[in-house]
């Protein structure tokens, strides 16, 4: 029993097993650190900051559509539904008998009739044409019948200025009531001064023969004076566009019908 005890003293001491979760190689430790979920947080913040800038994004994004939506359809419809907008139909003898409510009902007859007798002078049997500067729109109308619309060119409102002198031109068509002065086929347009001064030629004399060009104005043309002129185009693509120099421009088809169908003294009405 003594030699089994001191042949145990004597014997080197084995080292305990490493409870760790890492080896001890050289004396060093390389075991790995426990990674906190305090010491991970610091990495992952800008990543919770971006996520939550594109949620905030996407939010603000969803309530400006839907308050547009709101604005220019539900409240008009609302406005629509209140009874307050609801005009209702009185049968009151005693309101018929009041003399400012027949004196108001007078008015609005006189204005009918004054109304209506302007109208009749603007629309009579003959055949009339007006003209949309806004929308760049034609319409044809015979005895108060629309037989035909379209697209049309109108002028451009934009201004050229000499590079001598104070003289300057803007581009604009006319609005009023006007009527056609002349007609005619196959017309030759007499370029004006402000045609050289755009391109950046010498303006040359008034019977020059560079002043004319063939082919530029359609098959047809119908002046209302002052130069202007309703005419074709061989820039049919920019019809519809505000692009001209005061005329009215119209493709091929509405201009053949537009020539035929109205006559010197024919009202033209722009606006």
């Amino acid at each position: 029993m003594e030699n089994k005890e001191l042949i145990n003293d004597g014997a080197p001491t084995v080292p305990e097993k490493n409870t760790d979760s890492g080896d001890i190689i050289d004396g060093k430790n390389t075991s790995r650190k426990n990674i906190t979920s305090e010491e991970e947080l610091p990495r992952r913040r800008p990543f919770l900051r971006f996520l939550r800038g594109i949620l905030i994004f996407i939010s603000t994004i969803i309530v400006i559509i839907a308050a547009v939506l709101f604005v220019f359809y539900i409240v008009p419809v609302l406005a629509e539904l209140s009874p307050k907008h609801k005009s209702e139909y009185s049968d009151n003898n005693d309101l018929k008998k009041d003399s400012e409510y027949k004196k108001q009902i007078g008015l609005v007859n006189k204005d009918i009739q004054r109304l209506s007798a302007k109208y009749n002078a603007y629309t009579s049997g003959q055949s009339y044409i007006v003209i949309n500067t806004t929308d760049n729109r034609f319409s044809l109308f015979t005895n108060k019948n629309l037989i035909r619309e379209g697209s049309c060119s109108t002028g451009s409102y934009i201004m050229l200025q000499a590079s001598s002198g104070n003289k300057k031109w803007v581009f604009k068509t006319p609005r009023g009531k006007y009527w056609i002065h002349g007609k005619k086929t196959n017309p030759v347009w007499k370029r004006p001064d402000w045609s050289f001064v755009e391109e950046g030629s010498k303006i040359p004399s008034a019977n020059d023969d560079s002043r004319y060009e063939y082919g530029v104005l359609g098959d047809y043309a119908l002046t209302l004076g002052d130069g202007y002129m309703i005419h074709g185009t061989i820039y049919k693509r920019f019809l519809g566009m505000p692009v001209t120099h005061g005329c009215v421009r119209l493709n091929d088809d509405d201009l053949k019908v537009v020539y035929n169908t109205l006559n010197i003294g024919s009202k033209v009405y722009i606006f």
